[in-house]
């Protein structure tokens, strides 16, 4: 936990700003911040901040307030991100913060796929800091423009036709096709997504979901070692979704921690096949560096997605990991 009040003025400067910039882009600060000081960077948030404030908007007007009673009719509408931020900051200031996920993580996880799976990614590292103990006025007004994004760019992916998967997430996510068309963004492309393996779809049981999950995380994160290029940004969203997810679950009942695997595997396939590369390249080790090392490239380096990788990269800590974090360092272009 970061006890030098950095990420809190952090915060603070950020909750002026919009979740989006020029209608579409992400504000990956939060998230990017959040990671610095997780992992003992927070000399360099302020600094790496300044880089990136010709990146933020304004905070969006609002529409009007979203209520318990018509918020159905508010769910994945981009124009009401303001009045969504609006509601939550209200929940949270009524209840306590775990009680408000676990009622809105069952309605917002079908939706997960919208705004390019940022807005589960910014709850989970919101959801990571309250966990250590940081349930400060910023870190819970963070968690409220979180759960604002997702519910605004709420996106649900319907008609998916289940094709023969795999045992493990490695081997599932390689037979996962490639969609026929690449042109267009995010949107464009997750609505050509029409076939995932099955993988995870047969378990019932919460541990046995924790554990996929993680297997997940690890497999996505290694297979950016050697398919990064197919992507190098859209690509890293394979890996760090599912890790919000599972960042998110000590915090969740287990009840929920099933339908939470199987949403992170959509999200981690579905990312798979819009921007696998053609044919993968050979894997390089990352060579004689620790995991601090890692992550202090990823802060030179300064790319939002590079540092959060990273950090997925360091939660665990293998040597592939590793190495997809140096890859993303290498073919990612550097926050100027």
């Amino acid at each position: 936990m970061d006890t030098t009040g950095t990420l809190d003025e952090a915060l603070q400067r950020l909750h002026t700003s919009g979740p989006e910039r020029i209608g579409r882009l992400t504000n990956h600060a939060p998230m990017a911040v959040e990671a610095l000081t997780a992992n003992g960077q927070a000399a360099a948030v302020h600094r790496w901040l300044d880089l990136y404030a010709s990146r933020l908007e304004e905070f969006p007007s609002g529409v009007e307030p979203v209520t318990d009673a018509d918020w159905p009719s508010a769910l994945g509408d981009p124009r009401r991100a303001a009045d969504w931020i609006g509601y939550f900051g209200r929940e949270l200031a009524e209840r306590p913060w775990r009680d408000v996920l676990t009622r809105w993580w069952p309605r917002l996880l079908p939706g997960m796929y919208g705004g390019s799976t940022h807005p589960v990614i910014r709850v989970g590292h919101a959801v990571r800091t309250l966990l250590a103990g940081g349930d400060t006025g910023p870190r819970l007004t963070e968690l409220a423009h979180g759960l604002g994004y997702w519910a605004a760019r709420h996106h649900p992916v319907r008609g998916l036709v289940p094709v023969p998967g795999a045992d493990s997430a490695a081997a599932a996510l390689d037979a996962v096709p490639a969609v026929t068309a690449r042109a267009g963004g995010f949107p464009d492309r997750l609505h050509r997504v029409r076939n995932l393996p099955v993988w995870a779809a047969a378990v019932t049981d919460p541990d046995e979901a924790h554990r996929r999950l993680v297997e997940l995380v690890r497999a996505a994160t290694h297979r950016y070692a050697t398919h990064g290029h197919g992507d190098a940004t859209m690509l890293v969203h394979a890996a760090t979704a599912p890790n919000a997810v599972l960042r998110a679950l000590p915090a969740l009942p287990r009840v929920l921690w099933v339908p939470s695997v199987q949403a992170a595997w959509t999200a981690s396939a579905a990312v798979t096949a819009m921007y696998a590369p053609d044919a993968p390249v050979a894997y390089v080790p990352p060579g004689p560096v620790t995991p601090g090392e890692v992550f202090e490239q990823a802060v030179a380096h300064g790319d939002e997605h590079v540092i959060k990788l990273a950090d997925t990269a360091l939660d665990l800590g293998d040597e592939r990991a590793l190495a997809a974090a140096v890859r993303a360092v290498r073919l990612s272009e550097p926050l100027r």
